[in-house]
Order: C-alpha cells, then structure tokens, then sequence
C-alpha cells in the first residue's frame, strides 16, 4: 500500500508540462473556503442557502436566498431527477438570479444539496457559481451572521441555456458500456458499502462521496481528491459516471472530481432507483468475503 501511494504521490508531482496529457481543466476554480465566500459577497454576488426549508426557516446566513433540493427537482418517474428548464428558469428568476448573477451557495448536508444545485445550473449553462466547502458550518465558523429574516428579493430573468446533455448519462448509455466495454470509461458508486453489498451495476467501482470530505465537512483539497481516484486508476481522460439511489450523493462526487480538473463527467440522474425498477437491468451482487479483502488491502 505505502508502495501504492507513494507512486501516486510521484505521478502528481510530476511537471505537467514537461511531457504526457496535461490537466483536462483547471483545478480548484468551483469549490470555495467561507472566507472567500464572505469575499465574493461583499463584492455582489449573491448567497443561496440550498438547505431543506425547514432548516432554513430555523436560521441561514443573513443575505440569504433559499434554493432548496425539491425546487430544482421533479419527482416522476423517479426522485430527484433534473427539472426542465421552465422550471429552473421560475426558481432562479424569482430569487433574483439572472444569467449574469455570481451564485456562491451552501448547504448543512456535506455539499450534497449545493453540488446538486451547482450541476444543475452548470446543465443549463450558468458557469458562475461556487460551492462552499463545509456549508452553513463553515460560514458560522469563520463569523457569517445568522438570521431567520427572509431577505427582500428583486425578480430578474434568467434564460436556461441549451442542456449540457454531455453532463448527463441515461440508462442506454450505461447499457451500452456494459454491451461493449471500454477501458477508459468507468463507473463511480458513491453509496454506502452496505448498499453496494446489495446490488450494484456491474462493473462499478465503490467510492462512498463521505471519502471526498473530512470529518468537519469540508472537501478535501485537490491533490488528496486525485490520489483517492488514481489509487483506483482513475484520471484525466477517463469518462467517469456516478451514481447513487437517487443522484444526489453522485452530484457530491461530481463536484469534487470537476474542481479536481476532471471533465469527462457524467451523473446517471436516474440513479439506482431508475436501474434497479427495471429487472432486464443487470445487477452484480458482490461476494462478502471479496469485499473485505479489498477493504483490508485499502486500509
């Protein structure tokens, strides 16, 4: 394992430039401290709280706006699925984000409901948006002032580009891999063990999103992001899809991976709910006793 890891750590830190792929994107542009949070709000942008609407009602930073998961989501045929664009263009609209608007967002949920609001509006075109590393945590830490009050709202207009379907992977294109292999796509599993051990789609590697924070809620930096992928073979010029029940977790993953300089992303917003409804779907049932020699071989 020490072997492992230090032939990672060397392939890091190798010059970039000097030969071999280069970065596919820059790295650590979209996931942000609270410090730098406070910063670009100072400076204009506007803060979105992506907690449930219970939390927020119970306290959010002041300034404010509330975007909670079920506002971007519809729920037929399967839960949490991406909204159309009439309706993300109502929901950002009437929180005043227009097409020009810097959006920093939290959430109190380990980055999982501010990624999941990050992608989406990356789906539909709007780049300038920042997730806060650690949530509503991070920001009381660092001194962001707490509020049940609703701030005043001026409507604008935000026009939903065309879908970024290459964000996007459906149940034919995973059918297709598995159809015919190809050796620089992989599949992500961001669940729990416990349902990994339930079933899972065949050829999917497990990386539970939780190993992209540390224990306070922040992600990890950069280069700890990479090692974990690479130790499992996976890098730059690979097509990575995530998954998990219902894509939220997933969206965690995604963030972590794109602010790591990845760029061949794609979130099965159908997740295992959408795979596993369908019983022509595969479904690989891994085998205890191999699962935990390979936890042993990682610990």
């Amino acid at each position: 394992m020490k072997i492992k890891l230090l032939a990672v750590v060397a392939v890091l830190v190798l010059p970039l430039l000097a030969c071999g792929t280069p970065p596919a994107g820059e790295q650590d542009t979209e996931v942000i401290t609270a410090a730098e949070a406070q910063t670009l709000v100072s400076e204009g942008a506007l803060l979105v709280d992506a907690q449930n609407l219970l939390d927020y009602r119970k306290e959010h930073v002041a300034g404010a706006v509330s975007i909670a998961r079920a506002d971007i989501v519809v729920n037929d045929p399967y839960p949490n699925l991406l909204a159309p664009p009439e309706q993300i263009a109502e929901v950002m609209g009437s929180r005043g984000i227009s097409n020009d608007t810097q959006v920093v967002v939290y959430d109190n949920n380990k980055n999982m409901d501010s990624a999941r609001l990050w992608w989406t509006l990356k789906v539909y075109g709007h780049d300038q948006v920042k997730v806060v590393s650690g949530g509503l945590a991070a920001m009381k830490q660092e001194g962001a002032k707490i509020t049940t009050d609703k701030p005043s709202v001026q409507p604008a207009v935000f026009e939903p580009g065309p879908r970024r379907d290459e964000m996007i992977a459906t149940t034919e294109d995973i059918r297709d891999h598995l159809d015919t292999p190809d050796e620089n796509t992989c599949i992500v599993d961001t669940r729990t063990e416990e349902e990994y051990k339930e079933g899972t789609i065949p050829g999917s590697i497990l990386l539970n999103f939780t190993g992209n924070n540390f224990q306070d809620g922040t992600y990890k930096p950069v280069q700890q992001i990479r090692i974990r992928y690479l130790e499992e073979d996976i890098d730059f010029d690979d097509t990575v899809i995530m998954f998990c029940k219902t894509s939220i977790r997933g969206a965690q993953t995604y963030l972590a991976l794109y602010n790591a300089g990845y760029r061949d992303l794609k979130l099965y917003d159908g997740a295992w709910v959408e795979w596993s409804a369908n019983p022509m779907n595969p479904v690989y049932v891994p085998d205890p006793e191999v699962l935990e020699l390979e936890a042993a071989d990682n610990s």
